[in-house]
């Protein structure tokens, strides 16, 4: 078994094409075919059902999957490890940023930090909260910035923000005069909302149900500036961390407080474990600086 089969078919498994991972790769369809297939025979097991359009893993393609993506997480330590011997600061660092985060905070940081050390590349990739979280656990990314609470058993965790939910309304809500609002106040509203993929979908939805009822939604969302010109047309409310808010220059809305006080924490995480790089470490103890 040699590691580009591993890495051709890892690649085929997280886009579920193998057309589209050889046009990743930069290879031919039919000569990434065979190098599958030939990995497939090895092991004497079917990893891939194909079809026109996708390809699905089989339950034994979902295990080795796994398990390759330990083994390329163990050589990208290693390289790590050996890089900080002997380059004590160059380097590179692997960032999972949400979308409704990264725009807040990190611009300014990531500049500041590149000056201070313009010989650390940095590799951002967006995902949703959720899917931040999990790319850490399996060793894509080296840090990931996450809402709180996530495990702790699996994760190191660096706190950076602290601050609140507000709610925004339309300036000609019945509610828009209002200094607080409380959940029980929401129930018959039409929300803008976020997709599942993000962390406060899912914090928002049971804070929903701990209050007796499911939130109306009208509208799913990943971008706040859009959540908020949504609102700003009337055409549902939204509930937004209070930075997010702070940023929205509209006349046409009102943000509220939510009651009771819903936090929204954010905290660097890396992986329990795993060798973290002196870039890391820096940009870490950087953030906090800053």
């Amino acid at each position: 078994m040699e590691l580009r089969q591993l890495q051709y078919f890892l690649k085929v498994g997280k886009l579920r094409s193998i057309t589209k991972a050889a046009e990743a790769l930069h290879i031919s369809q039919p000569a990434l075919s065979k190098m599958i297939k030939s990995l497939e025979e090895e092991l004497g097991m079917t990893l891939i059902i194909r079809s026109h359009k996708t390809s699905e893993l089989t339950d034994a393609g979902k295990i080795v999957m796994e398990h390759a993506q330990k083994v390329f997480a163990q050589l990208d330590e290693m390289s790590t490890a050996l890089n900080d011997m002997t380059e004590l600061k160059r380097g590179s660092i692997d960032i999972g940023l949400p979308p409704i985060i990264g725009s807040l905070y990190f611009p300014y940081v990531i500049s500041q930090f590149h000056k201070q050390y313009p010989n650390v590349s940095m590799t951002i990739t967006e995902y949703g909260g959720a899917k931040v979280v999990t790319s850490v656990e399996e060793g894509e990314l080296d840090l990931g910035v996450a809402v709180l609470p996530v495990n702790t058993e699996l994760f190191d965790i660096y706190p950076i923000v602290e601050e609140e939910m507000k709610v925004i309304v339309h300036h000609e809500h019945p509610l828009a005069n209002e200094k607080s609002v409380h959940y029980k106040q929401l129930r018959h509203e039409e929300f803008i909302f976020y997709h599942e993929d993000f962390a406060l979908h899912d914090i928002m939805w049971k804070n929903f149900i701990r209050e007796g009822f499911e939130p109306k939604i009208l509208f799913k969302s990943s971008q706040w500036d859009f959540m908020s010109e949504m609102v700003a047309a009337n055409l549902g409310i939204t509930i937004l961390p209070e930075s997010i808010c702070s940023k929205v220059q509209n006349d046409q809305v009102r943000i509220i407080d939510l009651k009771p006080k819903t936090p929204w924490n954010l905290a660097i995480i890396t992986k329990k474990g795993r060798y973290l790089s002196f870039a890391g470490r820096e940009f870490i103890q950087f953030i906090h600086q800053t």
